[in-house]
């Protein structure tokens, strides 16, 4: 038999930021909103756009709790990088693999505050010809928005100009398995 050697490693210090909304509070209104966008869509069947990284965990949520026909496609877009404010500059990192022609399209973010991201990926969805398209964030921060015109149709939890993280969202790859959603001073 071989023996194996325990090598230590050096501590790594982990760190919760405090909490600022509860996995209680946040999977309560997942129903919610489930409920609202059943209301909308009744018995069509919708295509949800899921938008990588970060709306990956409120997205299987969602779409558990919708309880309808859901077609799941997924558009890796980024625009903070390693910054805790958007760039303004949003990059396609993953493109969908499906035509939308005709389908009724539910794009679900994690969060809006410039707006910029989610402006982009509408017109750029736009051309794809669907029947409707909608759009559902669990965060948005009006005092950040900066799209002119951007409409949300169902939006989780409006919040203060704050940097979060939890639930998906993230700062540099970190912090998205928190079941909550907490502040972060990046500062």
């Amino acid at each position: 038999m071989s023996e194996s050697k325990s090598e230590s490693s050096p501590a790594v210090k982990y760190f919760e930021p405090p909490v600022f909304l509860s996995a209680e509070a946040i999977q309560a209104r997942v129903r919610e909103l489930a409920a609202e966008i059943r209301q909308v869509y009744g018995n069509q069947e919708i295509t949800a756009i899921c938008t990588l990284k970060g709306s990956v965990i409120f997205f299987s949520d969602l779409i558990r709790a919708l309880k309808m026909d859901v077609t799941c496609e997924f558009l890796g877009v980024s625009s903070y990088g390693n910054h805790t404010e958007s760039t303004g500059e949003v990059k396609v990192t993953l493109d969908l693999h499906q035509p939308l022609n005709g389908k009724h399209v539910l794009i679900v973010e994690d969060i809006v505050d410039t707006g910029l991201t989610l402006s982009y990926m509408l017109d750029y969805l736009k051309a794809k010809k669907p029947a409707s398209i909608r759009t559902a964030a669990l965060l948005f921060k009006p005092e950040a928005l900066r799209a002119q015109d951007l409409k949300i149709d169902h939006v989780g939890f409006k919040i203060p100009k704050k940097f979060v993280v939890g639930y998906g969202l993230d700062y540099a790859e970190k912090f998205r398995a928190l079941p909550y959603i907490g502040v972060l001073d990046a500062g």
